[in-house]
């Protein structure tokens, strides 16, 4: 059932939506990234996508946990290289964008074995 339909089951909800010439399908999407002005991105990995259509307007819903990225790099990816290789987070992202996000090569790297 869905909350606040008046108790109409999801197999008359579709049958509604049809009628009404809606259509909703997923999407197999594998990532959605969200650019935002600040050069922020959001990355969903695996989410959940569907499309409504209704009338020639596709609406899109996304849903997943949300990995904040900044400058292309994920935070954690920075923590875990900081951490590791005892450095600061200037040096540990310089590092991480120099081996293309590969962080064993950046540890490596600021440890001096590499």
């Amino acid at each position: 059932m869905i909350p606040g339909m008046g108790g109409m089951n999801p197999k008359q909800m579709q049958r509604m939506m049809k009628q009404l010439g809606i259509k909703n399908d997923e999407l197999p999407a594998k990532k959605v990234v969200f650019e935002l002005e600040d050069g922020t991105k959001l990355v969903i990995n695996q989410p959940n996508v569907s499309v409504i259509n209704m009338q020639g307007q596709k609406t899109y819903t996304v849903m997943g946990e949300a990995v904040e990225e900044k400058n292309g790099i994920p935070d954690e990816d920075i923590e875990m290289v900081m951490t590791q290789a005892g450095v600061d987070k200037k040096k540990a992202t310089a590092a991480l964008k120099k081996n293309e996000g590969d962080i064993a090569e950046a540890i490596l790297e600021l440890k001096g074995d590499n």
